[in-house]
């Protein structure tokens, strides 16, 4: 265990090259924050204490890779907005005393035209981003799971182009008893190797998040509350010129900014084949309404699980005004054991 430490402690040593006061969209390589698998999209896009043999949730928080999860293989697809796919896979094994996992993440942005500042197409490039995992985790006692994750991130933007690393480190509370689980979770430390036009560096994602959840005792229910972006209050997005136009986010009240950092959800038991899940997520809600106009079910996600012993089939959606996202993830054992 003490050889472990020592490793998470060298690897967030190496990612400390950040400045961790991102807002909106201002962050590189944001498709980092998009869910891994369907459960995930479905809890409200963000989870770190679910409850659940799903080896897709190890890409949102790495000390959710259990032992129970040894050769299980998720593959995950999301029919994004505006022609853009996002696809996901990790796999994960035992050694020794470590669970160890590996996956990759994949957005494309489809075909778009490339043209000069006058208009003039040049012909098309296909953006795409993609960043490699790799994870281990480790029981610390009985109750307690540490793990991290290191990335390594790829994005291709025609002649443009960036790489770089990034770190998370994750740690879990588990009480089987009471059927609760808590966690803490800081998220993308890290830099880039190369920018996209040779200039200064750009800022990661970084994310301090807190989560716990607890299945009731005597009703089919698993509740959960996710608290994000705990390093600092002010995370609504801030752009001049929407808010002249449409109002200036800067004058929400103390409740409104605190609200804005929690995702609830909710996930029900209907025997032991099929969950339903519920989330939303209040940061996404307030994001995406437009002033003066109706707000629909922006924030709020949703998804059906069907579980065979030996495959399991996820599907969410989410509401995004008058757009919704499908994804679809499979999981399975390689072992060709029950789940």
């Amino acid at each position: 265990m003490r050889n472990y430490i020592i490793l998470i402690l060298f690897l967030f040593f190496i990612a400390t090259e950040l400045k961790a006061q991102t807002l909106g969209g201002n962050a590189v390589y944001n498709f980092l924050t998009q869910p891994g698998g369907a459960q995930i999209a479905a809890l409200g896009g963000t989870n770190i204490s679910h409850q659940s043999n799903d080896v897709s949730l190890s890409l949102s928080n790495p000390a959710l890779l259990r032992s129970t999860m040894h050769h299980q293989v998720s593959t995950s697809f999301n029919g994004f907005l505006a022609g853009i796919n996002n696809y996901s896979a990790v796999t994960a094994f035992r050694q020794s005393s470590f669970n160890l996992g590996a996956g990759v993440q994949f957005l494309d942005y489809g075909s778009v035209s490339q043209t000069d500042a006058a208009g003039t197409v040049f012909g098309t490039i296909r953006p795409r981003d993609f960043a490699i995992h790799l994870m281990a985790s480790k029981q610390y006692r009985e109750r307690f799971h540490i793990g991290t994750t290191l990335k390594f991130i790829q994005s291709n933007y025609g002649p443009f182009r960036s790489s770089g690393i990034a770190v998370d480190v994750g740690l879990t509370y588990q009480d089987t008893v009471n059927q609760w689980q808590a966690a803490f979770l800081i998220k993308n430390m890290g830099t880039q190797f190369s920018t996209y036009g040779g200039g200064d560096k750009e800022e990661l994602p970084f994310d301090v998040q807190a989560g716990i959840s607890k299945r009731l005792a005597n009703a089919p229910i698993q509740f959960s509350l996710t608290a994000h972006n705990l390093h600092r209050l002010r995370i609504l997005y801030n752009d001049t010129a929407f808010n002249a136009s449409e109002g200036d986010l800067r004058t929400a009240g103390f409740l409104q900014k605190t609200f804005a950092h929690l995702v609830l959800s909710a996930q029900f038991y209907i025997g032991d084949k099929v969950e339903a899940t519920l989330g939303y997520n209040f940061l996404r809600r307030q994001d995406l309404n437009v002033f003066n106009a109706a707000s629909g079910l922006n924030g709020l996600t949703a998804g059906v699980g069907f579980l065979h012993k030996k495959l399991h089939v996820r599907y969410a959606t989410g509401f995004y005004q008058q757009r919704v996202f499908h994804q679809f993830t499979l999981n399975l054992s390689i072992s060709g054991k029950s789940l």
